[in-house]
């Protein structure tokens, strides 16, 4: 039987948890708060250290929240801050861009090592593997994920397109939605639904991430569903069959 380790790395917590092949817990979960600021040297003592607390295990999956091609790091806003939600750091932002991260954690861990973008690690928990299915969550900032026919294509950021005077990542992203309060964010959540439905005429919509849980029936759009926000460490296990 193959275990997998699943990294769930988000701007507020990174967690760890090992899977059998059937996508059952192998493991109790593992969580740090994610630290500001955290250059690339930082976050893998962070993966050292998480993976202590867990059983032996025969690969690992990653969910980092940037663009990711060939497990290679790109545009990691929320890395490339000194302080959560603040600005972009220059010398962080530099460190981060180009990162082989996939490469570094199998140096680390000496196992086959998957990285691939959170929101995409999400997705592949939860799609159903029929028509195109699009993927979005909701939490420090806002990641998508697309798969057609139950395989993922490949990463877009596609929160950061022109919305509402900014971008999508920002203006539903957490800062804001702390900033102009829930009443006011729910309808925003919804136009950008509505948009992204508009975009790709998707069979169906899955939201993840930790502010999911704050829409209600009423802020979604038909064809949405609202997913666990464990599926950032679930779809570790179905990310190696869909991903690669």
């Amino acid at each position: 039987m193959t275990f997998t380790l699943s990294l769930d790395v988000g701007g507020s917590g990174i967690k760890a948890m090992v899977f059998n092949e059937s996508g059952e817990p192998a493991s109790d979960r593992s969580r740090i708060d994610t630290p500001y600021p955290c250059p690339p040297k930082l976050f893998l003592e962070i993966v050292h250290e998480l993976v202590a607390d867990q059983p032996s295990f025969d690969r690992v999956s990653v969910g980092f929240p940037a663009m990711v091609r060939h497990g290679h790091i790109y545009r990691a806003t929320a890395y490339s801050r000194a302080v959560k939600s603040g600005p972009r750091d220059p010398e962080l932002f530099a460190l981060w861009n180009g990162y082989p991260l996939q490469e570094r954690i199998a140096d680390l861990l000496k196992v086959p090592t998957l990285v691939i973008n959170d929101a995409d690690m999400q997705g592949c928990a939860v799609v159903t593997g029929v028509g195109l299915e699009f993927v979005i969550t909701l939490g420090t900032g806002v990641g998508t994920g697309v798969f057609n026919d139950g395989h993922l294509l490949p990463h877009m950021e596609l929160s950061h397109g022109s919305f509402a005077g900014t971008n999508i990542d920002i203006a539903i992203g957490d800062a804001q939605r702390k900033l102009i309060g829930n009443k006011a964010w729910r309808p925003l959540v919804t136009k950008a639904l509505i948009d992204f439905e508009t975009m790709f005429f998707p069979d169906k919509i899955f939201i993840g991430g930790g502010n999911a849980k704050l829409l209600r029936q009423e802020d979604l759009i038909p064809g949405c569903e609202i997913v666990p926000n464990t599926a950032g460490l679930i779809g570790g296990v179905r990310a190696w069959e869909l991903a690669t």
